[in-house]
């Protein structure tokens, strides 16, 4: 994330619309934004950001002219997030706060209890916007989870708070 920052030091506009970019999967590839295949115009991208369209564009051409930055644009993909709709899909979103994202195993711990019960996982996501410390882990189960299972992945290693939706 530093490293994308760093190469818009002294263009905090253009460093706002690459972080959008980032943040949405929006790829991008010879000076044109993507989501996945759907070229998108610079002035959507300009109302999003809160910025003007001429921004965006002198942001797109400085990912695509910077190595460093192309390798990592070029290469994004946007994600359907089932989370939104789970309950109409007859699911139940579980959303995790770490107690330290760093930490390694939450996810095999909490996908443990999950497995042990049975349960079908349809979907497991990191959001991590970039900053380690605001990170959730968001797993979307077929069917509904028992109420007995609550307590045994809040006793998880590394879980903090868990929400259910």
């Amino acid at each position: 994330m530093d490293s994308i920052k760093d190469g818009f030091v002294g263009f905090p506009s253009q460093e706002k619309v690459a972080m959008l970019l980032l943040r949405n999967g929006i790829r991008v590839v010879d000076g044109t934004a993507y989501c996945n295949d759907i070229e998108q115009s610079d002035a959507a991208i300009a109302r999003v950001a809160g910025v003007d369209r001429r921004v965006v564009r002198s942001a797109l051409d400085k990912i695509s002219s910077t190595p460093d930055l192309d390798r990592v644009f070029s290469k994004l993909r946007s994600m359907l997030l089932l989370s939104e709709v789970a309950p109409e899909i007859d699911c139940t979103t579980l959303e995790i706060i770490p107690t330290d994202a760093t930490m390694p195993g939450i996810l095999a711990g909490v996908m443990d209890v999950i497995y042990r019960r049975g349960l079908s996982v349809r979907q497991a996501v990191v959001e991590d916007p970039g900053v380690r410390f605001d990170s959730h882990l968001i797993i979307v189960v077929d069917g509904q989870i028992p109420s007995e299972l609550i307590p045994a992945i809040k006793q998880s290693r590394g879980v903090l708070s868990l929400m259910l939706r």
